[in-house]
């Protein structure tokens, strides 16, 4: 039998120690629920889908509780665009009319939702496919305010009233992987589109999973240093979170997504994460590693195990 040159041991050696490294978090999340707010980049590429289905179904085989939230957007306003169906946005929210409502609850949950579910069963994993219609999962009402509190009318759009966390935890605490479209229902019986994000992180605080993953296309909330060079901020808390939006560090579009993970934290998810989807194998990396690659945001300080640097 041939040896092993010495790089190929080490470069064994090295498959061992990322092993090692992860141990403590298997140790740590065993049994507990991760949401996983999966969109962008990662919905598009090819590549990266695979990455991601792969993660989750790993997730699953060691123990974790992975609860799959995806959105659609792009899908959505393509096929809007075959049928001629004009797209609208008012407050960053989709005009979603009766044709509308329609077609993008078609297109979320018979076409994109059942795709993520056999990319997960292909990997191996058992995945289910529901949306908040099935078992009053998310139930709704019309919104009718904007953040300002002026009155708004865009039709099919709720805002969430209600998770109802039997469904996800008999199917979750089991061998399943719920994938949530993000439609809900009113009390009427009426279909409801919903932001995915606001789906995730209600379906988060309901379930008090120990995490949400958000996917984005952005490498999480970055600091520029003296030299001029930026870097990913690895962990914050509430009062470094204010701290940074007050001094226009944290500004724009990434002041909702930390408020957001903020909001989550405070309700009883044990961390929130802003990840990059565009880097391979994002949940593992960020998960696993003690360095991680995005911005994990804590409401406190709280180790995992001794000698965790957050």
């Amino acid at each position: 039998m041939e040896s092993l040159r010495t790089e190929d041991m080490q470069a064994i050696i090295g498959k061992a120690e990322i092993l090692i490294e992860a141990l403590p978090y298997i140790q740590s999340l065993a049994g507990k629920t991760v949401v996983i707010k999966y969109g962008g980049n990662a919905m598009i590429n090819d590549e990266l889908k695979s990455h991601v289905m792969e993660d989750v179904t790993l997730l699953k085989y060691i123990g974790i509780n992975p609860v799959l939230v995806h959105g659609g957007g792009p899908d959505v306003n393509d096929m809007l665009k075959r049928l001629s169906i004009p797209s609208e946005f008012k407050s960053g929210l989709r005009v979603t009319d009766a044709e509308t409502m329609s077609v993008a609850q078609m297109v979320l949950v018979g076409k994109t939702n059942k795709e993520i579910v056999s990319r997960l069963n292909q990997n191996g994993a058992k995945a289910i496919g529901i949306c908040g219609i099935d078992g009053r999962l998310i139930e709704c009402e019309k919104i009718t305010r904007d953040h300002q509190g002026n009155h708004l009318d865009i039709g099919f759009v709720g805002q969430i009233v209600r998770i109802n966390t039997k469904v996800l935890q008999m199917l979750a605490n089991d061998e399943y992987v719920p994938v949530v479209a993000p439609i809900g229902v009113g009390s009427e019986g009426e279909s409801y589109n919903i932001n995915a994000d606001t789906v995730a992180s209600e379906i988060a605080a309901a379930l008090k999973a120990e995490k949400l993953m958000t996917l984005t296309d952005v490498e999480g909330v970055k600091i520029t240093d003296d030299e001029g060079n930026e870097h990913v901020i690895s962990t914050l808390n509430e009062a470094e979170i204010n701290h940074l939006i007050q001094k226009g560090t944290i500004s724009g579009g990434m002041i909702p997504k930390v408020r957001g993970c903020l909001d989550t934290v405070r309700r009883g998810v044990g961390r929130a994460h802003i990840i990059d989807g565009r880097i391979p194998h994002c949940l593992l990396l960020e998960i696993f590693t003690n360095k991680g690659i995005g911005t994990m945001i804590t409401q406190e300080r709280k180790p995992y195990y001794r000698g965790e640097k957050i």
